[in-house]
């Protein structure tokens, strides 16, 4: 892994922070991950990939909310190379 101009790059390709909440994480099997991030991937497309991993992920994914950076982001945002992705699930309770 190298970094250009503070984005992280892996195999010329940018990568992304995940961060997995609840039942995400449940159903991610994991709390975290970096993920590649090909130039000018939207949201949507990552979720889609994600979601390719299987149905119960799918689901969780379909019914969640998603911040950047702490920022609330649409399936049409681009994603940066070197950011955060929050995946919220919806709560119980809250």
């Amino acid at each position: 892994m190298s970094t250009t101009g503070g984005e992280r790059q892996v195999n010329g390709t940018g990568t992304l922070d995940v961060r997995w909440f609840a039942g995400a994480a449940a159903a991610a099997g994991r709390e975290e991950e970096r993920v590649p991030l090909p130039d000018g991937a939207t949201l949507g497309d990552l979720v889609q990939v994600l979601g390719a991993r299987g149905p119960a992920l799918a689901r969780v994914l379909a019914a969640s909310s998603f911040l950047v950076e702490g920022v609330a982001a649409r399936p049409e945002d681009r994603l940066a190379p070197g950011t955060t992705l929050d995946v919220l699930p919806p709560f119980a309770g809250g």
